[in-house]
């Protein structure tokens, strides 16, 4: 005899998500349903359910698209002001060093989380993963 169960929506009938809003709220680093509880746990171990809302985040399939993102964002900002520097000032290649290893560090651990919560505000908001959509087989 077949299972029916009610009152689940498919994708289609469930109303549209704001991909935009959900993305700024994951890159603040908070809840992509309701903007209000944390993401993550640690600085990018995310949390199992919203501590707020209890929308559940543990099906989040970020993997390696935060950090191939994050290398992207970083090294347009880097290269360009690097390049700027050489051509006005033309320092030594250890003033270079000093300079863009630090930065280039510092921009990576404060882009990484953002990012990925932003990965996962996408996700979330695309229902894909679990996030209100179609399981996967």
């Amino acid at each position: 005899m077949p299972v029916i169960i009610e009152n689940v929506q498919s994708p289609a009938e469930a109303p549209a998500r704001s991909w935009s809003k959900a993305m700024l709220r994951g890159f603040l680093r908070r809840c992509p349903a309701c903007g209000a509880g944390s993401v993550f746990s640690g600085f990018i171990k995310v949390r199992d359910k919203c501590s707020r809302c209890g929308e559940e985040l543990h099906h989040q399939r970020a993997d390696d698209a935060p950090p191939y993102f994050t290398i992207t964002i970083v090294a347009h900002i880097i290269i360009p002001l690097l390049l700027i520097v050489e051509r006005l000032w033309q320092p030594d290649y250890l003033v270079h060093a000093a300079i863009w290893i630090p930065a280039t560090l510092i921009l990576t651990l404060v882009l990484m989380p953002a990012v990925k919560g932003a990965v996962i505000g996408l996700q979330w908001a695309l229902r894909m993963h679990g996030f209100g959509g179609r399981e996967e087989e």
